[in-house]
């Protein structure tokens, strides 16, 4: 199986700074996207911090270890990677005035040969398109989702509630944070996208899904999600990310990571 990624990132209509930040290795299969909050320009910061340091602390964890890796090592090296994320950008917002209670969402993708591993902290998500259907794989880290659980509100009610973007689990607001893992089989045509609550707050899901059916390629299909948000309105930054799994013979040179950008 080879992988396939593309990457977008739109300030949307209502706000001049992008808080989001997206950041792919595909030498490694993997994908991290953080919607950052806080102050003037310290959301974008917690953001930047979040994804980089999820992606450098993988990178090293598949140069310096052995494999092959089971499901417990890859558990383990991701919620390495995000506390390592947490407490750098913790650290940063109690030193430093202008960061003061920053912090951000998060979404890691790991693909790991025929299996797909997603942690998430706060409300971007993540979806599966398989064979026409668009499947939500993460439940959001939310005051709004709490309320949905407890039979407090219909998801139909939710869609016009004032809570929105109230999270209840970032990186970065504690010392400690919790990431939320599952795994998931990969087939040879899934298409992963991870995306900020900019998109999802503006396109219920039928929607996306209308947008993922009617485009052909991982770039224009991005492109068209972030128009449809802005077309919905914009009120917040935009960020994408698609990885498609394609079907055919892994390339050679690398033991357990067999992905090369198509």
């Amino acid at each position: 199986m080879q992988l396939e990624f593309f990457s977008a990132v739109d300030t949307g209509r209502a706000r001049s700074n992008n808080e989001d930040a997206v950041r792919v290795d595909d030498a490694i299969g993997l994908a991290v996207l953080a919607d950052g909050m806080g102050g003037y320009n310290a959301g974008e910061v917690a953001s930047a911090m979040a994804v980089d340091c999820v992606v450098d602390h993988m990178a090293r964890w598949v140069a310096e270890s052995r494999s092959p890796r089971d499901e417990a090592e890859i558990r383990q090296a991701l919620m390495a990677g995000a506390s390592h994320a947490n407490r750098t950008v913790f650290d940063a917002s109690q030193s430093r005035a202008e960061y003061a209670g920053m912090g951000t969402t998060l979404v890691a993708a790991l693909f790991n040969d025929d299996r797909l591993w997603i942690g998430h902290i706060g409300d971007s998500r993540a979806y599966r398109w398989r064979a026409g259907r668009l499947e939500q794989l993460s439940r959001d880290h939310s005051l709004l989702q709490e309320q949905i659980d407890a039979g407090l509100l219909t998801p139909e009610e939710a869609v016009f509630s004032m809570n929105r973007n109230l999270v209840t689990r970032a990186v970065g607001v504690e010392p400690e944070v919790e990431l939320e893992i599952v795994g998931h089989e990969v087939r040879p045509g899934d298409t992963l996208l991870l995306c900020s609550d900019g998109l999802s707050d503006m396109l219920p899901d039928p929607a996306i899904a209308q947008v993922m059916r009617a485009n052909d390629s991982l770039a224009t299909t991005a492109h068209a999600l972030i128009a449809a948000a802005n077309a919905a309105g914009g009120r917040d930054n935009i960020s994408v990310v698609l990885v498609h799994a394609k079907g055919g013979a892994a390339p050679t040179g690398r033991a357990w990571w067999p992905f090369r950008r198509a």
